[in-house]
């Protein structure tokens, strides 16, 4: 069964989401150098490129990541095309397209094709969720929302309301997504953030795979 990586590379061209911590990727110590072995240092924040939102990261006393289950991040995920024209993702799209009982949901958008085409740009135009979108998926089930952009929420919102009607009713939020080379259909996911236990809790990249099933 084919699998597909759908995570952002790391690297100094990673676009960063404005006001968020740059990404810094060092030689801590070389064999080059004469150094017993290769060691990098790596700086940057918890959502940087493929990254997991947990409620922490908008609410106050909110669920950590550490302590989220790893259900939502594994099992079949349903990727869904999204125009290229479409600028946002509202709720008629995804009643149209989200059968009850769908557990994850992985939205391609135009926004895949700026990981290759913007370098370390940032782009503010991007295909987000609106807050009624985020309501149907809740009441039709599903635990798990992505979005190939590094935001699932329009840019500069000013009550991040999208975010918080998600975090709050316990949907797991994926970001950063790469799904150019995916097409649409049914997949098995399998998404582990990293397990960080300070801090505040609030996310982790992660690395994202999609396996084809059977």
């Amino acid at each position: 069964m084919r699998l597909y990586d759908i995570t952002v590379p790391l690297s100094s061209r990673t676009p960063i989401y404005p006001g968020d911590p740059g990404l810094e990727v060092q030689r801590w110590k070389s064999l080059a150098d004469g150094d017993p072995a290769n060691v990098s240092s790596l700086h940057f924040g918890a959502h940087t490129g493929t990254h997991v939102d947990a409620p922490a990261h908008f609410i106050q006393d909110g669920a950590r990541l550490d302590s989220l289950s790893l259900e939502p991040f594994v099992g079949p995920a349903r990727v869904l095309a999204v125009p290229n024209e479409a600028k946002l993702i509202n709720e008629e799209f995804v009643r149209s397209n989200v059968e009850r009982g769908t557990e994850r949901v992985l939205f391609k958008t135009r926004n895949s094709g700026f990981w290759r085409t913007e370098g370390s740009n940032f782009r503010r135009d991007f295909t987000y969720l609106e807050l009624n979108g985020a309501r149907a998926l809740i009441e039709l089930g599903v635990r798990l929302v992505g979005i190939d952009y590094l935001s699932v929420e329009q840019f500069s919102s000013a009550d991040h309301a999208t975010h918080l009607t998600l975090l709050s009713n316990g949907v797991v939020i994926l970001e950063g997504l790469d799904l150019s080379g995916v097409d649409a259909g049914t997949y098995e996911l399998l998404c582990l953030p990293l397990r960080i236990g300070e801090g505040h809790g609030d996310g982790a990249p992660a690395r994202a795979v999609l396996r084809e099933l059977p």
